[in-house]
């Protein structure tokens, strides 16, 4: 297989950026599949909520791993990176060119360059370490692993407590396993990597103004239905933007005012930490504009 016959396209940027229909742009000109790269999309039960490509734009072109999950289900970067690594194969298998497009740091730097090769933690020393509180787990990880426990927040429980059984079951530092990545696209196909930029202010307006066509369109009645099937609160469909103040509406103890401004605030600092990934884990990704004409002129395949 030549470099062009494996290349494979990675768009990225902040919610609201556009990417998403910059990524049908493209694909509409280069024969292209699009793949979802964005954590929330992978459920079926929020397809309004969480900006799914609609029912016309995935009749443009062909879109994999949208709306594939059940909500009860829970997706990581290393299952996803997975399920797309296999939907690559089979994009090119046909001819096309696979392009994956999305927010999710995480899940894009696992498929580009790896994930570290953490074995399997011991159930009984992953229960043992979740049932502890927050403050006793960082003093745990600050005794046992001091040097990860110096780079996290006191208040981040999910990286204390995954440090923590890491270090617990096998022994070493997360830092120690993460400083090899096994499974990545490098070397593997040729990348075409962008990073798409938008003024801070343009993200933020177009954030608000879909969040309102969200609740125009039903969004209001996903979360409904969502709240309904009563999911063990560990399940990442729950902690999609909009889902928490939206149920705080239903339950009437939340204005939709209120809940719209707390969505809105929620969404900007997501935008904000999809920023500092793009800064910190895709510094070296060329930037494209948000301007659609623009970045289909710049992004090169072969």
């Amino acid at each position: 297989m030549s470099e062009t016959e494996s290349m494979v396209v990675v768009i990225a940027g902040p919610t609201a950026s556009g990417k998403s229909a910059l990524a049908i742009d493209l694909a509409r000109r280069i024969g292209g599949t699009i793949i979802n790269g964005d954590a929330s999309q992978l459920y079926a039960d929020l397809r309004i909520l969480t900006a799914r490509p609609s029912a016309a734009d995935e009749a443009l072109v062909p879109h994999l791993l949208y709306g594939v999950l059940d909500g009860d289900a829970i997706a990581s970067a290393a299952s996803w990176a997975a399920m797309a690594r296999a939907a690559i194969t089979d994009v090119l298998a046909v001819g096309r060119v696979p392009i994956v497009v999305g927010g999710s740091g995480m899940y894009l730097t696992t498929l580009v360059d790896g994930i570290a090769p953490v074995p399997e933690i011991d159930a009984a020393v992953r229960a043992a370490v979740r049932a502890l509180p927050t403050a006793d787990a960082a003093a745990a990880l600050a005794a046992e692993d001091p040097a990860l426990a110096a780079r996290l927040m006191p208040g981040d429980r999910q990286r204390i407590l995954r440090g923590l059984e890491v270090v617990r079951a096998t022994g070493r530092s997360l830092r120690d396993w993460q400083a090899v990545r096994e499974g990545g696209l490098r070397g593997r196909h040729a990348l075409d990597l962008r990073m798409v930029d938008c003024p801070r202010a343009l993200l933020q307006a177009r954030a608000a103004t879909r969040l309102d066509a969200m609740v125009a369109a039903g969004a209001i009645d996903e979360v409904a239905a969502l709240v309904a099937r009563r999911l063990p609160a560990d399940r990442p469909i729950l902690r999609a933007l909009g889902v928490a103040p939206l149920a705080a509406v239903l339950d009437g103890t939340m204005t939709i005012d209120a809940a719209l401004a707390a969505a809105t605030t929620a969404t900007r600092q997501y935008q904000k930490r999809q920023l500092t990934w793009g800064r910190s884990q895709a510094g070296d990704w060329p930037r494209v504009a948000h301007d659609t004409a623009r970045l289909t002129e710049r992004l090169t395949v072969g």
